[in-house]
């Protein structure tokens, strides 16, 4: 089953995407500032999403880590 069609892993693939853009702005903030528009700019708002909102985002990622160790 496609990740698109099953909520939690639409969830999870969302998540992971936030942290990883998050992670590779902190290091090397070039790689995704030039691009702010456009298709790639997906990547620069969700590294924005993932500084911003990083306690939110941490607290969504044990939930989701606690569901799928633990509900699935």
């Amino acid at each position: 089953m496609s990740a698109l069609f099953n909520f939690q892993s639409l969830l999870t693939v969302v998540l992971l995407l936030i942290c990883t853009c998050a992670y590779l702005r902190s290091i090397a903030p070039s790689i995704l500032d030039k691009n702010k528009e456009g298709l790639l700019g997906i990547f620069w708002k969700s590294a924005r999403i993932g500084e911003r909102k990083s306690p939110y985002v941490a607290v969504c990622c044990i939930a989701m880590a606690f569901s799928i160790l633990f509900l699935s």
